[in-house]
């Protein structure tokens, strides 16, 4: 049973500085029908002006993903990360997913590294099994030649692969389709699938997909990724 959701169906704000497309509810958009798909509650893709961002906020928990489409994200928490002396440099490029756990409560701020250049990235919302963790913070680079023409694995429950950790049984992968590159992935009895189209055109179970697209994917066994073109893709494979 698989459902598309059309770019041109997302919720989207308009701040100036910020541009944000919502593919569930968020903030002053809010659709009832759009609340989230399994543990998955947030998909925005934002586009953020050079020389501003996000100010110091928090969160608690939550599995907060960062991936950065182009330009850089500068990121600091409170857990030290981004600044001087801290464990990671928090500057996030594309190739890189970071993954942040706010568990019982972390504050952060995201700013344009660029006082010029746009930063275009998906802010990416899991809901941890268990609330009350320690909070965390991952950042790895997957280059483009890891996802080229497969689906690579960037967020897993064990960090399997080498990719970050997440406090669900949920699994992420990236990948890079052109032409007759194919890629198949199974999905185990009562999983859910959900594919996010981050640009090109991309058939997903003979569902073709553009740039912004969505496909919810329930009581199917696997997913077959064919007919790219120029196409980036996260695939989700969660819990119901």
């Amino acid at each position: 049973m698989n459902e598309l959701i059309k770019s041109s169906d997302r919720g989207y704000a308009d701040h100036g500085w910020l541009k944000s497309f919502h593919s569930f509810s968020f903030a002053d958009y809010y659709n009832p029908r759009r609340m989230g798909f399994g543990p998955l509650r947030v998909i925005n893709e934002d586009r953020i002006a050079g020389g501003t961002g996000f100010g110091t906020h928090g969160h608690r928990d939550m599995e907060i993903i960062s991936y950065v489409l182009s330009g850089e994200l500068a990121h600091q928490d409170s857990m030290g990360n981004g600044k001087p002396g801290g464990a990671n440099a928090g500057v996030i490029r594309p190739g890189d997913v970071q993954r942040m756990s706010a568990g019982t409560g972390v504050m952060h701020s995201e700013f344009n590294h660029s006082k010029d250049d746009q930063t275009h990235f998906l802010q990416i919302w899991v809901m941890p099994d268990r609330q009350g963790v320690q909070p965390g913070y991952e950042q790895k680079h997957f280059p483009d030649a890891d996802k080229r023409g497969q689906l690579r694995l960037v967020a897993s429950p064990d960090g399997a692969q080498d990719s970050v950790s997440l406090h669900q049984d949920a699994r992420l992968y990236a990948g890079l389709f052109n032409g007759d590159e194919r890629a198949e992935l199974p999905l185990a009895a009562g999983r859910l699938g959900y594919v996010h189209l981050v640009r090109g055109k991309l058939t997903v179970n003979g569902q073709a997909l553009e740039t912004g697209d969505a496909l919810q994917i329930a009581k199917e066994d696997h997913l077959v990724i064919e007919g790219g073109e120029d196409a980036e893709v996260l695939v989700f494979d969660l819990p119901t």
